[in-house]
């Protein structure tokens, strides 16, 4: 198909759209400026928390080209994951983005459509999918693609789909018809997010301490502690915290998900105490083999459980 740069772009987002995802933008594949001097003093400062891979691949992280030999092309996506069920506010809280299947595997399965469209157009296309799964800085391309803002609590929000989103990204050797960077940001001079955060892990505005983060310390914490300090802070969250986002403006009508793997099975809203308490590996295995909450194991959901209990065992 012998098409101009611009019906073709024109063409892949709209494509992008049929397949379900909520938003696309194109940037130009290009070494990122000034990324390293203020990704290095987040890491200084301790903020990654036990992450320590995220200490790695610094250099692929503000370049693209390293990733992807001959890179022209970052094509950004976003996918809504708010359900329109909520999880009852009596039972230990999960996190909105673990209410269905594995986004990991769902998302990859829909990119692997739009790649498919575009070697249809070129059949010498190069590049690779991205759906959280290497070291690329996902909000960055975001903002670049004109899709959003970071927010004050660190997050990417879209005006039309609110932050309640996965982002994904083509890397490709397509040059395509790229979009303006989104240069505005419409957070004001709100503070509702850092204010909201029980345990000041926002320690200022889009900067996050992964320490105090319930969300780091509930999934990504793979010691058998919690520090002690946080107890009494979690307000019920078992897996992940959804609160900086729960109270954003820019949430109050989030664009709720289509994807059916994403809306949460009925088991997910009859998980109470007690029956966490009661469950087996067996029966976890079983219930979450697809799900993001495998990422915690049984013993980490368990410690987890335990410490909103607020026991000595902790």
């Amino acid at each position: 198909m012998n098409l101009q740069k611009k019906e073709i772009t024109t063409l892949i987002k709209q494509k992008a759209l049929k397949i379900g995802f909520n938003a696309v933008g194109i940037s130009k594949a290009e070494k990122i400026d000034g990324f390293s001097q203020k990704y290095h003093e987040w890491l200084k400062a301790g903020y990654h928390a036990g992450m320590d891979y995220m200490e790695r691949n610094i250099e692929k992280r503000e370049n693209p080209k390293i990733l992807v030999e001959e890179a022209k092309s970052v094509i950004s996506l976003l996918t809504s994951y708010y359900p329109e069920q909520k999880q009852p506010a009596n039972i230990p809280q999960i996190a909105k983005y673990a209410y269905g299947v594995d986004y990991h595997f769902v998302i990859k399965d829909m990119m692997r459509q739009l790649w498919d469209f575009i070697a249809e157009q070129f059949p010498e296309l190069n590049g690779r999918i991205f759906v959280d799964s290497a070291p690329v800085p996902d909000k960055y391309w975001a903002v670049k693609s004109g899709l959003g803002w970071i927010g004050k609590n660190s997050c990417l929000i879209n005006k039309k789909t609110g932050s309640f989103v996965f982002i994904s990204e083509l890397i490709i050797n397509i040059e395509l018809d790229y979009d303006n960077s989104f240069t505005k940001n419409y957070c004001g001079t709100c503070t509702k997010c850092i204010d909201a955060c029980p345990t000041n892990a926002i320690v200022s505005e889009g900067k996050l301490d992964s320490n105090r983060c319930i969300s780091y310390q509930t999934i990504e914490n793979k010691t058998d502690t919690i520090p002690a300090e946080l107890k009494g802070k979690f307000s019920n969250r078992l897996f992940g915290c959804d609160i900086c986002q729960d109270v954003c403006p820019w949430n109050k009508n989030p664009i709720t998900t289509e994807i059916e793997q994403f809306k949460p099975d009925e088991f997910i809203f009859s998980l109470t105490k007690e029956k966490w308490e009661q469950m087996d590996n067996m029966e976890f295995n079983k219930l979450f083999k697809n799900s993001p909450i495998k990422r915690a194991k049984l013993s980490g959901i368990k410690r987890n459980l335990k410490f909103l209990d607020n026991l000595n065992s902790i």
